[in-house]
């Protein structure tokens, strides 16, 4: 089952679209009449979240979580680049 929305229509309503979600149905959402993403349920073998942290923790891409401190410093991602690094980068001169 699948239901188009616009954005707007989303905003407003979204629990309601979220409550569709939960009973199978697939959500397109359109701007200005074109798809661009799909709300859909989670399948039941998806990985837990707190797995699939553990498994990027594990392949090296995350870095498991420190204990937090009052200044503690910003996260390395992966060598001594931050994330913010990255979106700067990633960003270059805008």
């Amino acid at each position: 089952m699948t239901n188009q929305i616009g954005i707007r229509e989303a905003k407003i309503h979204l629990s309601k679209y979220l409550r569709m979600v939960k009973q199978g149905w697939e959500i397109i959402v359109t701007e200005r009449g074109r798809p661009i993403g799909k709300i859909v349920p989670i399948g039941k073998n998806e990985i837990p979240l707190d797995d699939r942290i553990k498994k990027l923790e594990d392949s090296g891409i995350l870095e498991p979580e420190k204990k937090k401190t009052k200044n503690t410093p910003p996260i390395p991602i992966k060598g001594n680049k931050t994330a913010q690094g990255y979106l700067l980068e990633d960003r270059g001169d805008r």
